[in-house]
């Protein structure tokens, strides 16, 4: 059981994110970062171990594809007890499915068949595979705009798209935790975002958008695990 003092000490000790894409750097190293995080009980330091191997793409290599990610997503879903880290989980998972199959059919492949990737929305992209935003514009309303930087080349301008998308949504969940492990949690992976912005270079974005769309065909049906992402 953890310490609930000890986790409103950890949560007052976290400074402040500053706006998304106007801070240089992270607010604090992950050295620091990683100090303060010793207090989190064994257990609770696990599953943000694994929440952040799931969501890192430092994690896998540069060949890994959807498949492998929906497959370690589904083993950790298994045993998360906790409801927003699940969510959280979900919407990220899903995140990454429609921007893979974006990828997929800019390299000219068909509609996927079958089951694959990850989330509820995988049959009606299958199914409205030549829409913009496979008819999703109401319920991914940020997917239009990813299919348009995607089409336009535009791999850093996608990949900051992405992660204000996915920083969004971690800023709805952290108003309903704030001194609790799932503040915690969601601070972390408000870190990562900073600090992959601030890492992001546009020579190598675009290198790896290149690689990317080469790659999309190869192996079909299994879709490529999109880097551009958070």
């Amino acid at each position: 059981m953890s310490d609930p003092d000890a986790y409103v000490a950890l949560v007052s000790s976290l400074p402040s994110s500053e706006r998304l894409f106007v801070a240089k750097r992270p607010p604090l190293s992950r050295l620091r970062l990683n100090r303060r995080l010793s207090a989190l009980s064994e257990t609770h330091a696990q599953t943000l171990a694994r929440i952040e191997r799931l969501l890192s793409w430092s994690a896998y290599d540069p060949g890994s594809d959807l498949d492998t990610l929906v497959g370690r997503a589904k083993v950790l879903m298994s045993d998360l007890p906790h409801r927003t880290l699940r969510r959280i989980v979900d919407e990220r998972m899903e995140l990454r499915t429609a921007v893979a199959a974006l990828r997929m059919r800019h390299g000219g492949a068909g509609a996927p068949e079958g089951a694959w990737g990850y989330g509820v929305w995988t049959s009606q992209i299958a199914a409205n595979w030549r829409e913009p935003a496979f008819g999703l514009e109401r319920s991914l309303p940020w997917l239009r705009q990813a299919g348009q930087l995607l089409e336009q080349g535009d791999p850093l301008g996608l990949q900051r798209h992405l992660l204000d998308v996915t920083f969004r949504q971690l800023q709805r969940h952290a108003g309903r935790h704030h001194f609790d492990f799932e503040a915690v949690v969601i601070y972390v992976l408000k870190w990562n975002i900073f600090d992959r912005w601030a890492k992001a270079d546009s020579v190598a974005a675009a290198q790896r958008f290149t690689e990317l769309s080469e790659d999309a065909l190869k192996n079909f049906p299994h879709l490529k695990a999109e880097g551009a992402t958070a």
